[in-house]
């Protein structure tokens, strides 16, 4: 526990980072390509802490370095966006962004060869070829463990808006799935995904830890996929639920919404009147209603046990984080929020190109509409 409290210790609290994953996409048909390693040969010796694997060839993902601010991670996400696009011109791929590909098949998937993913390959056979999945993980860095754990307890009454905003995977194998985030349940396939319980202090969450690693259910902290973790790597508190965007100013949104969950309960932690244990069954609830039906489904709000819609439970979420957001400097994300609210996730988008033109036009939009700065330009 020692090693996990000075890992837990930051002096800069509320820095950020992010990691978006990629598809990798034939430049014509948008079919996924196996080129995972090409890229990994292309980088620059200093590029390389900033590039990794995932658990298939025909994915990549970038992580940003911690930054100061949203707007600083931000223009690290446009520069590695810009650099995947660049090596790809180079080797025959373009970049496509969605939490999951339409029509990839497990069976034409090739795992990535190295001992990490190896393991996780022969823990879940085929349900870990079928994980085409690609998410958006934001960062947040808190002063000790005892917040971080406090905020991956508190934190959990907004998964659920974070997810509906952020939806966009409503294809799997060829297939309209009716959901608006499929990539939640290929991802929930594998252990260890679920929004984890209440954690009675930082010593129970590292009494977790510990025994999953002495009796073999993982051989790293990093094989924890809780839709919420403190991070047994970095430190930080990892929210691990929202699919990855084409939009710049919605990623933005995202990761200026996590800053300010994080900052908002620290602050409430402090002063002694956070709220920390919730109904897990009411999390679970709204979790899959924000996978299915979006912003007009009625949840439990998990703090008072009201039901609303999902729309008014982020629209709760956005007043609960606004002192917050305004101290950070992000309040500029708030119509933002009313937007996607409004006219749906990137999920709707996908659907009403679908309906256009079939996967054909669906997979050259997923490449076409990635964003690479926030002026807004795409390929």
């Amino acid at each position: 526990m020692a090693s996990y409290k000075s890992i837990f210790a930051h002096k800069h609290s509320f820095t950020v980072g992010v990691e978006e994953e990629y598809m990798l996409c034939h430049p014509e048909t948008g079919d996924l390509v196996g080129l995972a390693d090409e890229i990994l040969e292309q980088i620059n010796p200093d590029e390389q802490e900033r590039f990794s694997y995932e658990l298939i060839q025909s994915e990549i993902e970038i992580n940003t370095p911690v930054a100061g601010t949203v707007d600083e991670a931000m223009a690290h996400v446009g520069h590695f966006r810009r650099r995947v696009r660049e090596i790809g011109e180079q080797v025959g791929y373009r970049p496509g962004i969605s939490g999951t590909h339409p029509t990839a098949l497990a069976d034409d998937q090739t795992f990535v060869d190295s001992e990490g993913y190896q393991w996780v390959a022969e823990q879940l056979h085929f349900y870990a070829r079928r994980n085409i999945t690609f998410a958006m993980h934001v960062h947040v860095a808190l002063p000790n463990g005892d917040v971080t754990v406090a905020v991956a307890n508190a934190a959990r009454r907004w998964l659920a808006p974070l997810l509906a905003l952020s939806a966009n995977s409503p294809f799997f194998h060829a297939h309209n799935t009716g959901m608006l985030s499929s990539r939640t349940f290929q991802f929930g396939a594998f252990p260890r995904t679920n929004i984890p319980a209440t954690f009675r202090s930082f010593e129970h969450f590292c009494e977790v830890m510990d025994t999953y690693t002495r009796m073999g259910s993982i051989n790293q902290p990093r094989q924890i996929w809780w839709k919420i973790r403190p991070h047994g790597y970095y430190g930080t508190i990892e929210f691990r639920v929202c699919d990855a965007q084409r939009s710049l100013k919605r990623t933005r949104m995202l990761v200026a919404l996590s800053q300010a969950i994080a900052h908002r309960v620290a602050q409430e932690y402090e002063a002694g009147i956070l709220q920390q244990d919730f109904e897990l069954e009411y999390l679970n609830d709204a979790l899959w209603k924000a996978t299915r039906f979006g912003f007009e489904a009625r949840v439990v709000e998990p703090a008072g046990n009201q039901i609303m819609t999902m729309g008014e439970h982020t629209e709760l979420m956005v007043n609960y984080l606004e002192s917050s957001l305004i101290e950070l400097g992000t309040a500029d994300i708030i119509p933002t929020v009313e937007e996607v609210v409004a006219g749906g996730s990137e999920a709707r988008q996908q659907l009403e190109v679908f309906q256009q033109g079939g996967f054909a036009l669906l997979q050259k939009m997923l490449m076409d509409h990635v964003e690479y700065d926030e002026s807004g330009e795409n390929d």
